[in-house]
C-alpha cells in the first residue's frame, strides 16, 4: 500500500534532504520502485547514497516536481490586486 501524496504545504515543511520513502511519495510512486530507479540510474533526480541510506536533497526534488523555492502567498497576491485596482481608479 502507497501513502498519499504529498501536498503543496507538506512539500515546504520538509527538511534540506528526505529519506526514498518520502521522495518517492512525492513523485506518487512505489518506494520499491524508486529503489529500482535508483538502481538502474534513472530516478529523476540527484541521490545521495550515505552508507546504506539514500536521501534526495529536497531543492532537486522540488524543481522535478516543477515547484518554485520559494511559495507565492496568497495575501500577497490579494494586496497586489487591491493596489492595482486602486492606482486605476485615482
Amino acid at each position: 500500500m502507497t501513502s498519499a501524496p504529498l501536498t503543496f504545504a507538506e512539500v515546504f515543511a520538509l527538511p534540506l534532504a528526505v529519506s526514498m520513502r518520502t521522495a518517492a511519495r512525492a513523485l506518487d510512486i512505489h518506494v520499491q520502485t524508486a529503489y529500482r530507479m535508483v538502481r538502474e540510474d534513472r530516478f529523476p533526480c540527484e541521490v545521495i547514497r550515505a552508507g546504506r541510506k539514500y536521501r534526495v536533497p529536497t531543492l532537486a526534488l522540488m524543481n522535478v516536481l516543477g515547484i518554485e523555492e520559494f511559495p507565492i502567498d496568497l495575501d500577497y497576491v490579494q494586496s497586489g490586486i487591491q493596489l492595482a485596482l486602486d492606482v486605476q481608479h485615482d
